[in-house]
């Protein structure tokens, strides 16, 4: 029987509402040091924290939520991108950056970044021992799988997706952040759990100068906190759930994706490339991402049957089908290496078959579709489900240990997949719904403009992990220990930070405005219109008109129901401090698209005025800052950190700022 009380319990039975359970401090500041700040304790954090501190740095990590939790491998992971020095990988980090650049995937192509996708080709097998190092299963210690076609014998690793090239490595590591939050107290980094950072504090308190700290609300006290430091990783992801927020229908992603390194850089005078792209994504009503028996991720490579037994074939890149599940992991004729999802044509991945739509239309398949496990081998059966969905954070929990408490035995049972709209089926995005527009922060899109040393434009600011288009899990883990070595080289050196406090004051006004009001609007109203204005004017396509009118909203919501937010607690201060996030963020992306007077294929971008795609002309990176109140739009060229300074390879390039001995 279920003892605990829902909200629901109390507003229908009349039952007192409880006090907030910890005690409430607005205003009380608390003062911290270090030599190495690191904002957001995700992945990318984490592992700049562990690299700054093994360099002799004292460093602090912020997170806004508890640090062995927290971020999007919180609930744990299932595979490893990027591996390419791995013993049995036959890619490189060139061939992998040359894949991405030339054909597209999950970076944009030519308009993503190609330092990190090199960075992470060169250093993700290392981070990957690091974690290993830890506690992290990354073999099969247990010879489980012996036999199998994705193993290697002789170093137990286990391979993803694609068998061939074996750049992909299949880990037990559901419990990967308890064991890296671990690692920080053994190197005695402080940790401060549940402190949602608001700003950066930067050097006069004038915007574009030196960051120097960061200032922050404890979402439990509404203590203030202030953060001194000689160098600052920005490890805060992408934003999120900007154009569809809605718990009550379905998933809205990560929670904590709200965006606020985003606009706190913005604010601090950054500056930031391609913003304006965006993907698509299947809306409120979407399944449990990767869950399902989405067979394009945590499920590859599944047996999907229908409602009548009748098995979907699977088809390589060339429509050939193939005929065996160990067949869907292997290579087309002349493909170096295939990519999950979203790909072109040259790194497009085995899938089901695309006609699939079509094919229910006419009554070939029958609905509902399944997910055939028990019509797979005993091994097969027990990595897609037993260790892949068991370890994967987005099924470890919601759909594994509640499938498994409620009796489902994959041995016997099959689990409903769902079917995606026909204008989605070509992205592998199989968990249905609406589609509507996200930004790509899972997709390794626009973001903070970094150099080769993971340093912004503002000095004594480093990126790591999805604002520095990390990618996935392993690219945010090599960007934050490379960030992480660089800034504790950086705080070596650094001049002793001087807190403006004039620039403190106005943060402390600002942040506790909302609790200063006894009524109001409410945060999640408030969220959900600047989720409609994202829909209704920066949607699928474009025109100066509509992005000009939705700037206009924007600037009228800011002015009338967002100062009109009230909030009764310090966690609902935080979601109102999450919406003014939300409205900075938006105004830095419909900028962003009205600056690019063109259609973009790669960037997923559409202008009904401009509806040339890829025009010469405009195959460039549109840049963007604030600068005295005011947005400076700028461009920086294909491939431009290959050009001077940084005039040479990517290996010359490595081998000069990646502060290892190579």
């Amino acid at each position: 029987m279920n003892t605990q009380n829902t909200w629901y319990d109390y507003i229908q039975n009349d039952k007192p509402i409880p006090e907030w359970p910890y005690p409430i401090r607005y205003g009380k500041e608390n003062e911290v040091d270090a030599d190495v700040l690191i904002l957001g304790g995700g992945v990318a954090g984490c592992h700049a924290a562990i690299n700054a501190a093994k360099r002799g740095a004292k460093v602090v990590v912020v997170d806004k939520g508890p640090i062995r939790r927290s971020g999007c491998s919180g609930a744990g992971l299932d595979h490893w991108h990027a591996a390419c020095t791995n013993p049995c990988s036959t890619l490189t980090p060139e061939e992998m950056v040359e894949g991405h650049e030339e054909y597209g995937g999950f970076q944009y192509g030519e308009l993503g970044n190609g330092m990190t996708c090199y960075i992470a080709g060169k250093e993700s097998y290392d981070a990957l021992l690091d974690v290993e190092k830890m506690g992290v299963q990354v073999r099969d210690i247990n010879d489980e799988f012996v036999g199998c076609d994705f193993r290697d014998d002789k170093t137990k690793l286990m391979f993803a997706y694609d068998y061939e090239s074996r750049y992909t490595i299949r880990v037990a590591a559901g419990n990967i952040k308890p064991l890296m939050a671990n690692e920080l107290k053994r190197l005695g980094i402080k940790m401060y759990d549940f402190v949602m950072v608001t700003s950066l504090l930067t050097e006069g308190g004038k915007p574009g100068t030196r960051v120097i700290g960061a200032t922050g609300v404890n979402v439990r006290t509404g203590e203030f906190y202030i953060f001194r430091s000689k160098a600052t990783v920005l490890a805060m992801a992408a934003p999120g759930g900007l154009w569809v927020f809605s718990t009550e229908l379905g998933p809205s992603g990560v929670p904590g994706l709200t965006g606020d390194g985003t606009a706190m850089a913005w604010n601090a005078g950054a500056e930031f490339h391609t913003l304006e792209g965006s993907g698509p994504s299947s809306g409120g009503l979407k399944y449990l991402p990767h869950s399902a028996a989405n067979p394009h991720n945590t499920w590859n490579a599944v047996n999907i049957v229908d409602a009548n037994g009748k098995e979907v074939p699977w088809v390589d890149r060339d429509g050939r089908i193939l005929k065996t599940p160990a067949a869907r992991h292997l290579r087309s004729p002349g493909q170096k290496f295939f990519n999950q999802m979203m790909a072109p044509y040259e790194l497009r991945e085995p899938r089901t078959t695309p006609d699939l739509p079509e094919l229910i239309r006419n009554g070939e398949f029958v609905l509902p579709l399944y997910a055939d496990l028990p019509g797979m081998s005993p091994k097969e059966r027990r990595m897609i489900y037993g260790f892949m969905v068991g370890n994967e954070g987005c099924t470890r929990y919601g759909i594994y240990d509640v499938f498994t408490k409620a009796g489902f035995d994959p041995d016997y049972d099959m689990p409903q997949a769902p079917v995606m709209p026909p204008d989605l089926y070509n992205y592998g995005v199989w968990w249905g719904g609406i589609p509507v527009r996200q930004w790509r922060e899972m997709g390794g899109g626009g973001g903070l403009v970094f150099d080769w040393d993971m340093k912004t434009s503002l000095d004594g600011l480093y990126v790591a992990g999805l604002q520095g288009a990390g990618v996935n899990h392993a690219g945010s883990a090599v960007t934050g220990r490379y960030a992480g070595r660089k800034a504790a080289a950086y705080a070596r050196t650094a001049k002793e930070p001087v807190i403006e406090r004039k620039q403190v004051d106005a943060e402390k006004s600002r942040v506790y405005a909302p609790v200063q009001r006894k009524d109001g609007m409410g945060w999640k109203e408030l969220k959900a219109g600047l989720c409609r204005i994202m829909q209704d004017y920066c949607g699928e396509y474009k025109t100066d008109r509509t992005l000009e009118l939705g700037l206009q909203y924007l600037h009228s919501i800011a002015d009338s129901e967002a100062a009109t937010v009230c909030a009764h607690n310090p966690h609902d201060l935080a979601r109102a401090l999450e919406c003014q996030t939300h409205i900075t963020v938006s105004e830095m992306i419909f900028h962003a698209s009205i600056a690019r007077k063109a259609s973009c294929s790669l960037l997923g971008f559409r202008r009904l005025d401009y509806p040339q795609l890829d025009p010469p002309e405009w195959h460039k990176f549109i840049t963007l800052k604030l600068v005295n109140g005011r947005v400076k739009i700028g461009e920086r060229p294909m491939r431009w950190w290959l050009k001077l300074p940084y005039a040479g390879t990517y290996e010359e390039n490595y081998k000069k700022h990646c502060g290892l001995e190579v």
